[in-house]
């Protein structure tokens, strides 16, 4: 599963008690992969200045989480790849160090091997100025990824509308690429040359009759120029005079005539335009990558920071002072979700006998506590889900 739960129980004096009790039982049946989530010694604050950060965080959580799997979702478009290829490139600064370099790591050994960014978010400062430098990380990048992304989506749709005039029927597509100035009677104040598009099973009938559909047709003076799965077009010739004769006779026939006049200028610059926005589009490609690439993992690494923030937070503002507990990473077997949830219960039901006997007991309410049943445990407890390309 590419789900985690990050909970925290108190400890005793060496924090094994807590660990082991439930690193036994869980691993016993088989029900999670365990690691210990190291939290550094954060300083606390004040109770009220907890209580308020607590608010602030989840948000920040949320926000976070979002920008992430934005983020993500972009690298899939950008890329216009298979998922798997995708989630290749979702890798975060492992913290590690390999000849003064850092390495980048998949997200969940990043997560199960978590190691707080003392130069980033050093820990002698205040809790509320830590979350704000990583709310401020993020905002950032967010502001950054709508600048790139409308510029990138921008060369992007200019040239998809482009091409898509190139691949649809004589009828309606670009002509561009299929005409030439030799094509046409150019200059002449009486003749002009129309293009014509006519079934694949009216070419004989086309043959047969163009020259009498109206007065002054010019004799021989059709060709094909292109033909595709449903037709030809065709060029015709004719007095200026009788084009709308001309073009009255044919619709009758089920010929169309293409209103379409030869400008030099104007279909070489459409060329143009394709070939440019095509050479904007792959130059912008590279750096648009790198950038999503890296600032994919500084969000992640912020987030899972947030989930260290909740989880330092909600436990001391639930076990008191001194600060003595562990938190603990569990990956649910996807098979044994709610065993585990009920082992666990059990294991930590001690530490709030009202939560313990709700879960039991789903309708029942607990005393002054706001969040649902199903959020609240004995024990802290915060989702982490990997599945970032799963979103919607």
């Amino acid at each position: 599963m590419s789900e985690f739960w990050l909970i925290s129980a108190p400890g005793d004096k060496t924090n094994l008690q807590a660990w082991e009790r439930m690193n036994t039982v869980t691993s016993k049946s088989n029900l999670s992969s365990n690691s210990k989530f190291h939290i550094p010694d954060l300083k606390v604050g004040t109770l009220d200045a907890l209580v308020g950060l607590s608010d602030e965080l989840g948000k920040l959580d949320s926000f976070a989480e979002s920008i992430i799997k934005k983020i993500a979702q972009y690298i899939g478009e950008v890329m216009e790849d298979s998922k798997d290829k995708v989630q290749e490139n979702l890798l975060a600064n492992g913290g590690l160090k390999d000849n003064m370099k850092c390495l980048k790591i998949d997200l969940i050994s990043y997560l199960t091997r978590f190691e707080w960014d003392m130069a980033k978010y050093p820990i002698k400062q205040p809790l509320k100025n830590i979350s704000e430098a990583l709310a401020k990380q993020v905002t950032q990048i967010e502001t950054d990824l709508k600048t790139r992304s409308a510029a990138y989506n921008n060369i992007k749709g200019n040239l998809q509308s482009l091409e898509k005039k190139t691949v649809g029927n004589l009828l309606t597509r670009t002509l561009a690429d299929i005409v030439h100035k030799e094509d046409f009677v150019l200059n002449s104040e009486y003749l002009i040359t129309l293009l014509v598009v006519v079934p694949k099973s009216s070419y004989v009938q086309w043959q047969k009759t163009y020259e009498s559909l109206s007065d002054m047709v010019v004799p021989r003076s059709t060709k094909m120029i292109a033909e595709d799965a449903e037709g030809g077009l065709f060029t015709v010739t004719l007095f200026r005079k009788v084009m709308d004769d001309f073009k009255a006779k044919a619709r009758e026939n089920r010929f169309m005539v293409r209103e379409f006049y030869f400008d030099e200028k104007e279909l070489k610059c459409e060329k143009e335009e394709l070939m440019k926005l095509a050479s904007d589009k792959k130059q912008q490609y590279g750096p648009l990558l790198r950038w999503l690439k890296v600032n994919f993992s500084e969000a992640f690494v912020a987030w899972i920071h947030v989930k260290a923030l909740r989880v330092f937070v909600e436990s001391v503002l639930r076990y008191g002072l001194p600060v003595n507990f562990q938190a603990m990473l569990l990956q649910p077997n996807r098979k044994s979700v709610k065993r585990l949830r009920d082992v666990l219960n059990v294991v930590f039901k001690h530490l709030d006998e009202v939560a313990a006997a709700s879960l039991m007991d789903p309708g029942m309410d607990i005393p002054g506590l706001q969040l649902s049943n199903q959020e609240y445990y004995p024990y802290v407890y915060f989702k982490i889900d990997l599945s970032l390309l799963d979103c919607s």
